[in-house]
């Protein structure tokens, strides 16, 4: 019981939510072998040399830990850091190029890191900007 109350809390919708992003966004990478196809990305297109397949594979290890994580409610704050840095990084590289939209008006756009960042950001920020208990 006391679990369950830990754990179902006011976050628990928006963490099961990012769950699922994350488990879509990270386990199908290491199954289908694409992680190899990013790091590749990354040396080629985006100058990152020898490192682009390492680094590809810790972007989405990751996305990976911080699926237990965001279940159990666990290490939050940093693996949220992390993801947000990872998000930024994709709309710097990747998805400033193609506008806005990732659907409709446009594609492969910002629009989805852009809700990632904020809905992590909830973790990092759990009072909001200002602090509510003073």
């Amino acid at each position: 019981m006391e679990w369950i109350k830990a754990n179902l809390d006011r976050t628990f919708l928006l963490r099961f939510g990012l769950m699922v992003t994350m488990i879509m966004h990270g386990i199908p990478s290491f199954v289908e072998g694409s992680v190899i196809d990013f790091g590749q990305a990354l040396d080629e297109v985006f100058g990152f040399g020898v490192m682009g397949i390492p680094l590809a594979i810790l972007v989405k290890l990751i996305h990976v830990v911080s699926i237990p994580a965001l279940f159990l409610n666990k290490y939050l704050k940093p693996l949220a850091l992390l993801n947000i840095i990872i998000f930024i990084m994709g709309i710097v590289l990747i998805h400033w190029k193609h506008g806005w939209y990732v659907v409709g008006g446009g594609s492969e756009g910002v629009e989805f890191n852009v809700l990632l960042i904020f809905s992590f950001s909830i973790f990092i920020f759990p009072n909001g900007l200002v602090n509510a208990k003073r």
